[in-house]
């Protein structure tokens, strides 16, 4: 089956905002600083060269290296580490949460962009060094979102009370989890590796954040990824100027707010709050709220006046911690970052950040939607061919694919236009004889003209459903089909997990992923496997 072209904009699966960043629409270039092409990181390289302290490196490595203490590290990525020294060094960074055993396949596509484009960007720039970095984010505290997979249309759920950062949850209790899980993997070779993957991540660490980064760099440290953790002390000390200004200006909330009235026709991905920090310790991560002159932590009964929320900042800048609008600047002040590479409602929030980035005179990084991907097998790209089905088609909405597969199966026009032109020329002399008799005749023309069209609509209807009854086998495998390659009618990589195509290609899907896809282009990846 041939492999259709099938741009972002046209998939059907991108938001109206995306659409226009990647076509690049003219109202929207005030809100990035350069878009991803090979050619503009040139002019992002100078800028964040002499925009970034370089002062905040070693930090980052000596952070990294303690990171990795308690895990095998690869050549490639103790280099990488190792580099982020130097001043020539810079980074392409994505970020996920630490959903349990990856959570669904786009994990591994946002770090095969990542990893891809430091390829490309040493290959055009040799002079320079690029790192890919997996920016683990444990800080959140929405456990609920991270605490399942998908695997064979079943749902895998951890059962566990969480509140804090979920970098810190205790692994205890997966042990079980595994043993449902095992069940379902069968006994192949493949299988075994799944199975002791988990279990060296899951059940050999102690927290959440040392059992996702073991995960991460079982796959990919051979592509010299780099995993970081910035819940830690070192690291925040560098973003203390930006916590203070945080607390006491609210420049966040003034500049994103200003620059949501500029997308006012789009749908907004995050509105800021006045103070965009969270108060956060052991099992504890809550808003930090300004009333009364008082800094209040939300839910608790903790509360500080501003010399000591400020003496805690300059003594415990872990105790603090960015919310989704702070974040972002949190990243580009450790990293030497050219790039972010996300989804597309990571980069519509981006998108809400620029201003904010400019009042605080930090360097904004260019933006890169990560690749996205359908994995399909053999079989049915062959069911497709069988049922006379592009990709194109199969990207199509269910409802309107079985109208327009009713209609194409069908041995004759599901179409009354003929019988609507009779009627209009029909209706075309009653209105002329109309003119010639009283006024009241002319009414009923019209009430009669009304009626007989919309029967007619009606007709059309009725046999569309007629037909749909009648080639009810074959639609269900036009469904079935579709349904097997979009589960729940979503997109395969938001839904299913990376160990159910791992069970078929083993040790091959990975590498056959970095070799497939190219992440400065902007087309569907559909890919056989």
């Amino acid at each position: 089956m041939p492999t259709d072209c099938i741009s972002y904009q046209t998939s059907g699966y991108f938001s109206q905002l995306m659409q226009d960043y990647l076509d690049q629409k003219s109202e929207l270039k005030p809100l990035y600083n350069h878009f991803p092409t090979l050619e503009n990181f040139e002019k992002q390289i100078i800028e964040k060269a002499k925009n970034f302290d370089n002062a905040n490196r070693i930090p980052l490595v000596n952070t990294l290296k303690k990171q990795y203490q308690h895990i095998e590290i690869s050549d490639a990525t103790n280099q990488n580490i190792e580099l982020l020294a130097l001043a020539n060094t810079f980074t392409v960074t994505t970020g996920h949460q630490l959903n349990l055993f990856s959570g669904p396949l786009y994990f591994l596509y946002k770090i095969i962009s990542t990893i891809n484009l430091t390829k490309e960007l040493k290959l055009k720039y040799p002079t320079n060094n690029f790192v890919p970095i997996y920016w683990m984010a444990t800080e959140d505290h929405d456990f609920e979102e991270i605490n399942y997979f998908n695997f064979k249309g079943k749902k895998f759920r951890w059962n566990k009370e969480s509140t804090g950062p979920v970098g810190r949850l205790s692994t205890e209790g997966l042990a079980e989890f595994l043993e449902i899980y095992a069940a379902e993997l069968g006994s192949s070779t493949n299988a075994s590796f799944i199975k002791k993957l988990f279990e060296d991540a899951y059940l050999k660490h102690e927290n959440l954040a040392d059992a996702t980064r073991f995960l991460a760099n079982s796959l990919f440290a051979q592509y010299g990824l780099v995993i970081l953790d910035a819940d830690d002390a070192n690291l925040k000390r560098a973003f203390i100027p930006y916590i203070k200004e945080e607390l006491e200006q609210q420049t966040s909330f003034k500049t994103v707010q200003e620059t949501i009235e500029q997308l006012k026709e789009y749908t907004v991905q995050v509105n800021p709050r006045e103070i965009n920090l969270f108060y956060i310790e052991d099992d504890l991560r809550e808003r930090i709220i300004f009333e009364s002159d008082r800094y209040d932590v939300n839910n608790t009964k903790i509360s500080f006046s501003k010399e000591e929320i400020l003496k805690l900042l300059e003594n415990n800048p872990e105790n603090f911690s960015p919310n989704v609008i702070m974040r972002p600047l949190y990243q580009e002040i450790i990293l030497p970052n050219l790039c972010y590479i996300g989804g597309g409602g990571e980069i519509a929030y981006w998108l809400e950040l620029k201003s904010f980035f400019d009042a605080v005179n930090i360097t904004f990084p260019m933006l890169l939607v990560r690749n996205s991907v359908l994995l399909a097998t053999e079989k049915q790209g062959k069911k497709a061919d069988n049922l006379g089905l592009s990709w194109s088609d199969l990207f199509t909405k269910s409802a309107r694919l079985i109208n327009v597969i009713t209609h194409k199966l069908s041995p004759f026009p599901i179409d009354l236009s003929p019988q609507k032109e009779i009627l209009e020329k029909q209706f075309e002399y009653l209105y002329e004889l109309a003119q010639q008799t009283d006024k009241s005749f002319s009414g009923a023309v019209k009430a009669q003209e009304v009626k007989q069209k919309k029967g007619l609509d009606n007709l059309e209807k009725r046999l569309l459903k007629a037909q749909k009854r009648k080639l009810d086998s074959e639609l269900q495998r036009v469904t079935d089909l579709q349904f097997e390659l979009f589960p729940n009618q979503s997109l395969q990589e938001r839904h299913t997990n990376f160990s159910e195509f791992y069970l078929e290609k083993g040790e091959q899907l990975i590498p056959l992923l970095i070799q497939k896809l190219k992440p400065l282009e902007t087309n569907f990846n559909i890919i056989m496997i």
